[in-house]
């Protein structure tokens, strides 16, 4: 029996789905926690163990499953070449798949969402990035610089600036908020709010979890929370005209993935408005997939229009059996 795994290995969360031929995927989806990214301090190593405790449990119980390929959509890939490919040839050591592919989560973001057809689909959880891939094989990223220098308008970036205005109130430099409370609600003592952040060594994810605090503000009529709902969906806006310009064509399809739809009208209705004042028109459309069904999709099609942003390593000798998942992951060599 053959089969094909994908891997949509975010910040905040790495999710994974085994397809066996002909059947569509598996019910379950396994869900652990994610890692910081690629281009961050032992983000290659981070990587894969969040993607050996998603995938070995789907793999275990099956010692006559051929895995003909693995597709692992990173967060940090773009920006990080060389360390996707040091990912893919890890994880062929680690995992009895025939070939490994690592890619952006952008990438597998988009054939998901536009079946692996062109056009631009804006990806926002808790980092934010715009792709555009165009009739010819244009490309273009649009940010997804991570929390420092750039996912503008992402998760991230909402609940950073909502924490900023929770201690500008706090310090009484800044106007009454509603995010102060609700700020103390998840945190605790405002004093303590910064080693709060980054106790759990991902400052990105932590800061994105108090967005929905930030959107539900702003849909009370905080006038701090709902001027900083409008910037984001200014900057996610101005991404994906921007890849639209890059990638030229008419009439280009546009969708909008990722966790951070979950925050609803108050984030996408301004950036509807947004992407409706853009220059060159642009549709809307729901996204027919997810990135596990694109990461499906690269994992068995190396004709999709992405394939040049695909680092994919082949086995050349016979692979092991499934390994033994560790009690400890972080105990993976």
């Amino acid at each position: 029996m053959t089969a094909a795994v994908a891997v949509d290995l975010g910040k905040t969360g790495c999710r994974a789905v085994l397809w066996h031929d002909g059947t569509g995927p598996a019910r379950d989806i396994h869900d652990v926690p994610g890692a910081p990214g690629l281009a961050a301090d032992n983000g290659v190593a981070m990587a894969r163990d969040a993607v050996r405790a998603a995938v070995l449990p789907l793999l275990e119980g099956q010692p006559q499953l051929r895995l003909a390929a693995l597709c692992v959509g990173a967060a940090g890939a773009a920006s990080a070449p060389e360390a996707a490919r040091e990912l893919a040839g890890l994880l062929l050591h680690d995992l009895p798949a025939d070939e490994v592919a690592v890619t952006s989560d952008a990438v597998t973001a988009h054939a998901g969402a536009l079946g692996g057809r062109t056009g631009v689909v804006l990806a926002i959880g808790t980092g934010s990035v715009a792709v555009g891939i165009g009739d010819h094989g244009s490309y273009a990223r649009v940010d997804g610089w991570g929390p420092w220098l750039g996912d503008e308008g992402s998760g991230a970036w909402i609940g950073a600036a909502g924490l900023r205005a929770a201690l500008r109130a706090h310090d009484g430099r800044g106007p009454d908020t509603a995010l102060l409370a609700a700020a103390v609600e998840r945190f605790g003592d405002p004093d303590r709010l910064p080693s709060a952040v980054g106790r759990d060594g991902n400052p990105a994810r932590t800061a994105a979890s108090f967005a929905p605090d930030v959107a539900r503000a702003a849909a009370a009529g905080d006038a701090a929370a709902a001027a900083i709902i409008q910037d984001a969906a200014t900057a996610l806006g101005e991404a994906v005209v921007a890849a639209a310009r890059r990638i030229g064509g008419d009439a280009l399809p546009v969708t909008i993935t990722g966790g951070l739809t979950g925050l609803g009208e108050p984030l996408l209705d301004p950036l509807r408005s947004a992407l409706a004042a853009s220059p060159r028109p642009l549709h809307l459309r729901p996204p027919l997939g997810d990135p596990l069904d694109g990461a499906r999709l690269l994992a068995l099609n190396t004709s999709a229009p992405h394939e040049p942003h695909v680092v994919r390593l082949r086995r050349t000798t016979t692979p092991s059996p499934v390994p033994t998942r560790p009690a400890n992951p972080s105990a993976i060599a």
